[in-house]
């Protein structure tokens, strides 16, 4: 079954909001194995001239991908199935980075859908804002989406 080309564009309702602390921040980083000092001390990132320690770059995978697998759940999109959905690309386009304190929501759009003859792929744009609204990222996700019969 193809996914429902007319979801395209849909909105889905924010996230729920989050609080982003310097020890998640720290947990991310090291898990990652990158232990620069801006996000792990808030000292190093002050003098860099940020608030509090900051995010690395795929920080926001934390927020994101909750709120687009509530989107890719929906119903109406036809694409039920987690075994049916592969993870092709993230990307994320800043204005601002994560830091400490920030306080982020998440507003996932249906983007895009480009059929193909064994699926479909399905691109979402997680656009993420924080408490007073103003633009902080916008994510960019793409999942290929098998029809009912997955390739072996």
């Amino acid at each position: 079954m193809a996914v429902n080309l007319s979801c395209v564009g849909k909105v889905y309702p924010p996230s729920e909001p989050y609080e982003v602390s310097r020890e998640k921040i720290k947990e991310f980083a090291l898990a990652l194995r990158d232990g620069h000092d801006a996000y792990v001390d808030p000292r190093a990132a002050r003098a860099l001239g940020y608030p509090d320690v900051i995010a690395p770059p795929s920080f926001p995978m934390v927020v994101t991908l909750d709120a687009e697998y509530r989107a890719v759940l929906d119903s109406e999109l036809g694409a039920q199935g987690q075994d049916r959905f592969v993870h092709r690309e993230q990307r994320f386009a800043y204005e601002r980075p994560i830091h400490a304190g920030d306080v982020i929501t998440v507003t996932v759009r249906l983007a895009a859908v480009e059929t193909l003859a064994r699926g479909d792929v399905v691109s979402y744009e997680s656009r993420i804002t924080d408490l007073g609204g103003r633009h902080v990222c916008t994510g960019r996700s793409i999942f290929v989406v098998f029809g009912e019969e997955v390739p072996r």
